[in-house]
């Protein structure tokens, strides 16, 4: 079965790329979303699970600014550079997966007091839940177009035939 590039990212180098970039990143960010929703509801924005929750923010924001360097200079750039994309799923699974790190990156500058440092804190509290939104969105995006096979929208795999000389080609 033909792969997308997120998916053999996954794949490969077992259980160390699966670990790195997808284990880690989502037991931040769902750690994140859970004490999200508990601050949320509970309005207590002291304790373990406020500190929890901004831990988590700030890892998995630090976290993520190392993938989408990764993924950027090692898939994105050199793949679109060699015209090897493998359908349109592939694109939009690799894009979403950098993409959803993005939201969270801001979360992260968020909590260390970079950006929005005027806005009081019920607003604080609405750009940390739109941003733990949008990377369950693109997250799931990109797990669901990385799964599946990009031959479905149209992606060959080059084959290798065996010339008269027995060069290939």
């Amino acid at each position: 079965m033909n792969m997308t590039h997120y998916m053999e990212l996954l794949a490969t180098n077992q259980p160390w790329n699966l670990i790195v970039f997808m284990a880690i990143p989502v037991i931040l960010a769902e750690t994140l979303a859970i004490t999200e929703l508990y601050l949320l509801f509970t309005r207590k924005f002291e304790g373990s699970a406020y500190y929890l929750n901004r831990f988590a923010g700030i890892s998995v924001g630090i976290y993520f600014i190392g993938i989408i360097i990764y993924m950027m200079t090692n898939a994105v750039i050199p793949i679109t550079q060699a015209g090897e994309w493998r359908s349109a799923a592939d694109v939009i699974a690799v894009g979403s997966y950098v993409i959803a790190g993005l939201p969270l990156i801001w979360i992260a500058l968020q909590e260390l007091g970079l950006v929005n440092k005027r806005l009081i804190h019920e607003h604080k509290l609405k750009v940390h839940a739109i941003c733990v939104a949008l990377f369950l969105v693109f997250g799931h995006i990109a797990m669901i177009t990385g799964m599946l096979d990009p031959s479905i929208l149209g992606y060959k795999k080059a084959t290798v035939h065996q010339m008269e000389e027995g060069h290939m080609h």
